[in-house]
């Protein structure tokens, strides 16, 4: 239910991300001040903006999958909604030197995190063999990676967050309905600054191909320490996938 205070919830997690994310590299930004921003977002609705679930509705003809309700931007963070109609997916993509937060308003969305890994290929790295192959130029936008975590999250979950150096890719699917979510992010997109979103596709090597079409016998204890080791291909943004937008019906914020 929305909150009786004089000053709206979604305003006090603006002012609360101006003081967290504007701190970042001042040692006065303790945890104290981040723990708070993380429990306003916990407690936000949909109700506090005024959104109401929508009903389970796929995407059809030219209404697009997803849509974003712009709510602030300063130069310190950026927050917004993003709602994705049922069986939607926002695809693999990156955050450069960005922090960030997801909180469900409604619905339920599955979240799968990778980070690039330091030490990517150079000239003379010899990747593995890829099922389809790759182009020779392809190899330049090929990149090690690791898959951190893979989770669901409701209205009633905690935020998931990202740092620069942690869960900084993600790929966000809503699952059995529709779902829409508050998405904050320190510093914003910016590609002046060399803050641009990248996609990326999930490969799959010839190796990994045949190990899955062995007897669950077989692959028991082979691929215990590679697992969650993967390779993350650039492309362009995916052709089915785009973002329409629309007006935000909850209280104005100002910074």
């Amino acid at each position: 239910m929305p909150r009786d205070n004089k000053s709206p919830l979604i305003q006090e997690i603006a002012e609360q991300a101006h003081v967290a994310f504007k701190g970042l590299a001042s040692p006065a930004n303790d945890a104290a001040t981040r723990n708070e921003l993380i429990s306003l977002v916990t407690a936000v609705r949909a109700a506090d903006l005024k959104i109401a679930p929508r009903k389970s509705k796929p995407s059809s003809g030219g209404a697009p999958p997803v849509t974003y309700m712009h709510i602030c931007e300063t130069e310190v963070f950026s927050m917004g909604v993003f709602l994705l109609r049922t069986g939607a997916s926002i695809p693999l993509h990156d955050h450069p030197d960005m922090n960030g937060m997801i909180k469900v308003l409604y619905g339920k969305v599955s979240v799968r995190c990778f980070d690039k890994l330091k030490n990517n290929l150079t000239v003379n790295s010899v990747p593995p063999h890829f099922d389809p192959p790759l182009a020779p130029l392809q190899k330049a936008s090929l990149w090690r990676s690791i898959l951190r975590s893979v989770a669901e999250y409701s209205e009633n979950s905690g935020p998931c967050l990202l740092t620069p150096l942690r869960d900084n890719l993600h790929q966000i699917d809503a699952v059995e309905g529709p779902a829409a979510f508050l998405d904050i992010l320190a510093p914003p997109y910016n590609p002046d600054d060399g803050r641009d979103c990248h996609y990326y596709k999930l490969l799959q090597t010839v190796a990994e191909r045949e190990t899955d079409v062995k007897s669950n016998e077989e692959q028991q204890g082979e691929e215990k320490e590679k697992e969650e080791e993967s390779w993350l291909l650039e492309v362009p943004q995916p052709e089915d996938f785009w973002c329409g937008g629309e007006p935000y019906p909850g209280p104005a914020v100002s910074i």
